[in-house]
Formats: structure tokens, sequence, C-alpha cells
């Protein structure tokens, strides 16, 4: 199958048995993860769970995000989940819970040669930050919150567009569009020039399922959909209507 002007394209989750059904898809070049989809696959154990991922998908990029909110704890976990394998990204967010920037850890990370993924960025002032903070000998990403910009009724092209060029000067560093929302934006990702595109594995289904649709094939199976509701249902409005 042929990826979106060679964009690469991740899955979101943490549900291992998604996980396996994903790498089916011959695009697919990786995985993402995070607290919220860890509690909501019900992880219990971190490390047990990122070791299997690491085990059984050793040819595929990881991020792993840490948990801890201070610098030194951070730094900790950042050490130990990059020890995991050299395909392995730490997620450090932009800021703590203060709002202050976390780019004195990231730069003490990336200098010591942890593949840091720069995560939770929602502005351009961010990108910057997180460019700035970033050793240029050590691959990087830096990950863009693009769905809850746009959740917040801002249209969020402009930033999109303004952090790719801004990544375009660093040769170690790659934009990935996160919290994608639709089939749509892989599309909208690889014409803005972004690199990695990660998407939850019910969208990707999608991708897999509709990406050859016209449009007079997405009415069809909208009213073929309507039909098996109906049907299950069990009543009609004609019967309701004569017994009334």
């Amino acid at each position: 199958m042929e990826q979106q002007n060679a964009i690469k394209i991740y899955s979101d989750g943490a549900e291992i048995n998604a996980m396996r059904e994903m790498v089916k898809n011959d695009y697919l070049s990786g995985f993402t993860t995070n607290p919220s989809l860890m509690k909501r696959a019900g992880v219990k154990d971190y490390l047990p769970f990122a070791k299997q991922v690491v085990s059984e998908f050793p040819d595929y990029c990881v991020s792993f995000e840490v948990f801890g909110q201070t610098p030194e704890v951070m730094k900790k976990e950042a050490q130990i989940l990059s020890s995991l394998g050299d395909h392995v990204y730490v997620k450090i967010p932009i800021m703590n819970l203060e709002g202050q920037y976390n780019t004195d850890l990231i730069h003490e990370l990336s200098a010591s040669g942890i593949k840091v993924n720069v995560t939770a960025i929602t502005t351009d002032l961010q990108v910057q930050a997180a460019l700035a903070a970033l050793c240029p000998s050590t691959p990087a990403f830096v990950s863009l919150f693009v769905g809850r910009v746009a959740d917040t009724g801002a249209d969020p092209i402009e930033f999109v567009k303004n952090s790719v060029a801004m990544v375009s000067d660093f040769d170690n560093v790659e934009t990935l569009w996160a919290s994608t929302r639709e089939v749509y934006n892989i599309t909208q990702a690889a014409q803005l020039g972004v690199d990695i595109i990660t998407v939850p594995p019910v969208i990707l289904q999608k991708y897999n399922e509709r990406r050859s649709f016209t449009p007079d094939d997405v009415a069809l199976d909208t009213v073929q959909g309507f039909d098996r509701d109906i049907k299950s249902l069990g009543f009609s409005i004609l019967d309701n209507a004569v017994t009334a």
C-alpha cells in the first residue's frame, strides 16, 4: 500500500492486540503511547508492557512517555525507557504542571544521546523552545498536538506550516502530527510536509477500508448502515401508525 507522499504512519495506542493487528499493514512504521492511552488499555505495569512492545516489534520505532513531574524523576525514567532499545524515543512534555518549559531536561537528555520526542506542543514558541534545546547530533521528534489545537475552535494549519518550516533547518529532527481526529488528517499532514502522523487504530481501520471510496460510495455505505440499524430495531413507522 502506497503512503501519502511518503509520510510515515504510526499507530497511537497501548493495546497490545491492536498493535499486533496494525503491523499487518505494510505502511506502518511505528507506535506511540501515552499515559492516558495506557490507562484506557488497562496496562497494569509499565516496564513489562514496554519490554513486551520492544520485544514484539523490534523493527518499529516506539515512543514511551515518562510519568514523573520533576526533572530528577523524569531523567531517571527516560534513561530506563531509552535503554530498552535503539528504536525507542522518550516522550517528554514541553512543559510541566506549572506551565514551565522542560527544556533544560530535554537538552540534557538529548545531549546524552537519548532520542527525545518532545510532546504536547501546541504553539510556534513551544516549537522554537524545543528546537533550541535539542542536541543537533541526536535524532528527535517534535509532536504537534494538531487535533487538540483544532478542538479549541482554532485553525491549526498555520501552526503546522510554521512548525514544518522551522524543523526543516534541523536534519536530526522530524515533525509528528499528533491527536489525529479523522482519516483526512493523514492527507493534510502529508500535503503540509509533516514527517510522521500518529493515528489511533480505529481511524487506521477506516483508512484501510475507505481510502478508495468515491463520494457515491460514501453515500451508499451510509444508507446501507442505516438499513442494518433499521432491521436491528425490529419495528417500523407504518406498523406504529396503524396501531396508534
